[in-house]
């Protein structure tokens, strides 16, 4: 089963309230099975019009985990503290390739 990927491109306007989301959203990550990737490191355009603000990136161990989380209230209540706290905050899932077999 191919895993999935959650990714996230955001622009914060509030960082002290963001915190907030920062400190209760791994343990909502971690509960199904999901780890971080990428957290705000530094990136570059290689290619293209997209200017990412901060990119985070997540892997699940399925799409239905990616999907589970989500929907989740220990997630719906991280989301709550991230309320107000950017300008935008878009996020996508996407099914990863099957390993090997």
């Amino acid at each position: 089963m191919p895993c999935a990927y959650v990714i996230v491109d955001m622009q914060i306007t509030d960082m002290e309230q963001y915190k907030q989301y920062m400190a209760a959203a791994p343990a909502a990550v971690a509960a199904f099975g999901g780890e971080y990737l990428v957290r705000g490191g530094r990136h570059e355009v290689l290619e293209g019009q997209w200017q990412p603000a901060r990119v985070a990136m997540l892997r699940f161990p399925s799409l239905e985990q990616a999907k589970a989380f989500y929907d989740a209230e220990q997630y719906r209540a991280a989301r709550a503290k991230r309320a107000g706290a950017t300008e935008f905050f878009n996020m996508i899932v996407v099914e990863g390739v099957p390993g090997p077999v």
